[in-house]
């Protein structure tokens, strides 16, 4: 993530509360379990074939049973994926696009609209995350425009946040927060935030088996969610899901989702074995 100047991280530092990991009960004893829980797969450039996509879909969708929680699923695949996993899931998931393109229409060589997603029955899809961010070059700005055109469209948005190692490690990572939620959410009213979701993900736990600990991970969501009741009010914040990504795990995602501000999880690898996300998907509290 590239910033124009260290002194937007420090200004927003005073605007957010220290980092000191704080241990909070769980989820069931808190009054913010009103939030359905919210538990999304990120397959990025996965798998490499239509066969694969759609047994890997298939297998997922027989790990959603009855007695699985009560909670939100969903997959975020390659577009040219997602109508075959849409019928090989049959209804029992949600699939959601990767990405879109701020524009509706025009000279865009590669891109993919708003309009275009909509058509074929996509709800969801991801703005900012850390790979689009870093290798891709997506701005905040930009990343604002497919946050304003989703919302335009009727559609939904998962943000995704986080800071890298370096900003972690400088007890940077509330101001990084911060910044990418006020730029990215920039011109959101409150009504139409409940169809925004949050996901915090630490760019130094994506994809190296590092995981921030539940409590760390709980502090970083917390401090979202301040910042959210500052730009809106507490009760859009208390409202609004913030999901963890960052190398979730079966073992990991029962602690994770015991904490009272971590609603869910946006999983990278994991996702892409049945067997382990189906476990995340039924995680136990």
């Amino acid at each position: 993530m590239k910033f124009s100047t260290l002194s937007l991280l420090f200004t927003n530092l005073a605007t957010v509360s220290a980092f000191a990991p704080t241990l909070m009960g769980s989820r069931l004893n808190t009054q913010l379990d009103a939030r359905k829980p919210f538990i999304s797969g990120n397959w990025k450039l996965n798998p490499q074939t239509k066969e694969e996509a759609l047994t890997l879909a298939s297998e997922i969708a027989s790990q959603v049973t009855e007695t699985t929680p009560d909670a939100d699923i969903a997959l975020f695949v390659p577009y040219v994926f997602i109508e075959t996993t849409m019928d090989a899931v049959g209804g029992k998931i949600e699939i959601g696009a990767e990405g879109v393109c701020p524009e509706i229409k025009g000279a865009f060589t590669g891109a993919v609209s708003t309009s275009m997603l909509d058509s074929v029955g996509v709800k969801w899809a991801l703005a900012g995350h850390s790979e689009r961010r870093v290798i891709f070059g997506e701005t905040d700005e930009y990343i604002n425009g497919q946050c304003l055109k989703l919302m335009e469209q009727g559609m939904s948005v998962m943000l995704c946040i986080g800071e890298s190692e370096s900003e972690y490690e400088a007890n940077l990572a509330g101001a990084v927060c911060a910044l990418q939620l006020k730029k990215g959410l920039k011109g959101i009213s409150k009504e139409d935030m409940s169809r925004v979701a949050i996901a915090y993900e630490p760019v130094w736990a994506i994809g190296t088996g590092k995981v921030a600990t539940p409590e760390v991970a709980q502090s970083v969501h917390e401090t979202c969610r301040k910042i959210l009741a500052e730009m809106y009010d507490q009760e859009t914040a208390d409202a609004t899901r913030i999901l963890y990504g960052g190398s979730v795990t079966p073992d990991s995602i029962d602690e994770l989702m015991k904490q009272p501000d971590i609603d869910g999880a946006l999983v990278g690898g994991a996702s892409l074995d049945s067997a382990k996300f189906g476990r995340i998907i039924n995680f136990k509290v």
